[in-house]
Parts: structure tokens; sequence; C-alpha cells
């Protein structure tokens, strides 16, 4: 049988990897331009490639990705940019969870296609934030859609460092529609909130998901517009504070922030959920768990 979605599909996971590159080397051109500082007599950090796969109920090819890890740098502590394409039949709890969110179509044909960019960087200075990115595709016989997003989290907030960031997310979604950035916003500010905590994982960003307004193009052109945000947004913070001077009060604040993002991925992340009852492997989807984190 034919897949009228074929083409659409190739150049969503090519974007997803070109992005991927892109984010890999200017990160890598960071660690070196880190002279000064407690690691600075560190080699550069460089990012460490693994083949992962996904692993199907009767073994067959259900595909995979790259996974990219950084540790131990002058600048990253841990950073990883994992992309992949997955494909196969969804199991019964992935399934149902697709059914409760409007999927049309589980019942009868649960075949699936998803390609993504997802990344997470833990930095060396307390005072550099932590940041979250993910883009992706996701296809089904029913539907499709984009999804994705960028948030800071810092766990020392400064406000400039705040609304540069936003306003560099807003100026990309601006380009596409003036109401993304308002929506995208908000449902980032409701999605990234820790109910157990009663507080947000950090100072926000922009999240999305089931983006789909019948017009394909459009809708992938917004998703590579967020990607490219990424950077244009991540850089000149990293920039302002990868040198603030810091000492073991502020690195105990990082530790304990960390327990809070680790707290959140665990048992709220939709993606993270997805990836472990998918059979993608596990070490790539919980790549996003900092290397060090402690709780009060």
């Amino acid at each position: 049988m034919s897949d009228p979605f074929k083409e659409k599909k190739k150049r969503a996971a090519d974007w997803f990897i070109t992005l991927r590159d892109e984010i890999c080397t200017a990160f890598e051109a960071l660690e070196d331009s880190q002279t000064s500082g407690p690691f600075a007599d560190r080699p550069a950090g460089r990012f460490e490639l693994r083949k992962t796969k996904r692993a199907s109920e009767d073994g067959a090819d259900a595909g995979g990705g790259l996974m990219s890890v950084m540790r131990g740098g002058r600048l990253f502590e841990k950073v990883g940019v994992n992309v992949s394409e997955v494909y196969g039949t969804l199991g019964a709890r992935a399934r149902k969870a697709m059914a409760a969110r409007g999927v049309p179509g589980m019942e009868n044909d649960a075949r699936f296609w998803a390609s993504g960019v997802s990344l997470v960087a833990h930095m060396q200075n307390p005072h550099t934030p932590s940041v979250h990115m993910n883009t992706r595709m996701f296809w089904t016989p029913g539907a499709w859609w984009f999804g994705g997003g960028s948030d800071l989290n810092p766990c020392i907030e400064y406000a400039q460092d705040t609304a540069d960031f936003h306003q560099a997310l807003k100026a990309r979604c601006d380009r596409h529609d003036a109401a993304y950035y308002p929506r995208f916003k908000a449902w980032a500010d409701e999605y990234f909130f820790v109910p157990h905590r009663n507080r947000a994982r950090g100072v926000g960003g922009v999240f999305f998901d089931d983006l789909n307004t019948g017009d394909w193009e459009a809708d992938f052109a917004f998703t590579q517009d967020v990607g490219r945000a990424f950077l244009e947004a991540f850089l000149p913070v990293t920039e302002r504070r990868r040198n603030t001077p810091w000492d073991d009060a502020d690195k105990d604040k990082q530790l304990v922030h960390r327990g809070l993002y680790a707290e959140y991925n665990l048992v709220y992340d939709r993606g993270t959920k997805f990836g472990l009852e998918t059979g993608h492997d596990a070490n790539a989807v919980l790549m996003s768990l900092p290397p060090l984190a402690k709780w009060v």
C-alpha cells in the first residue's frame, strides 16, 4: 500500500536531523570558547554518539535514532540532543491514551510514525539556566500533527534573561500568527507546572501539541521556526551568565532545582511516558535527567 505521507515524513525527519546538527555544532563551539572559570583547564566537551532502537513486540523493525550526549564539559555539565524516527503499531496503553486525546481510528488501525528532536542541557554554572527544546511530527492513518516548544529552567532567576528568552520565541511565533505566542506561552505555563510542588518547573517558554490547521506546509514551517528560535533564545542568555562567579550556596540551589526538574520529567512529562510505553530506548528517553540532583 502506497503512503501518501511518505515524502512529508522524510522532509520532517530530515529537518530534525539538520536542527540537531546545528545545535550540536553551536554547543561544541561554546565549549571551545569557555576559557575561564573553574573548569576551563578541562578538554572542551564533545558529544558522544550512540544509535538507539525502538523495541517492538514482534521483533520487526521499529525504527530508532541517534543519542548525542556531552558530559563533564567546561560549560555543559550534561547536555543531550536526541533525534529519532520510530514507527510500528501502538500497544493497548498508548492506543488508549491517543484515543483519549481525540485521535480518530485507534480502535481499528493503531499504526503510527513519529519523528523529532529533543534537547535538555544542564549547565556547570548555577547562574546559567538549564533549558529544554523539542519539536516533533506524529502520524497515524487517521491523523497527523506537530508539537514542540522551548522552556527555560533557571535555578537563579534573572528577569532580563526571562524577558529576552521569551522575546526571541515571540518573534518567531509572530511570523506565523500573532495569536500563537500568547496561546502557546499559556500552554507552556500550564504544561510545565508541578502540581505536587504548586509551582512552575521554570520560567516558561512556549509549548504546543496536536497542531493540525489543515495546512501541513504552514504547520511544518512554524515547527521549523520554533526549532530555529531555540539558539536565538538560549545563546545570548548563556553568553551573559556563563562567567558569573558562583559559590557552594549557588550550587546547592542548582542541585535542589534539578530535583524538581527530575520529579516533573518522571511523573508528568507526556514524552517520557510515551517513549517508555512504546518501547523506545530507555536511556534515550531518560536522557533529560540531570547528572546530579538533591532533595531537601
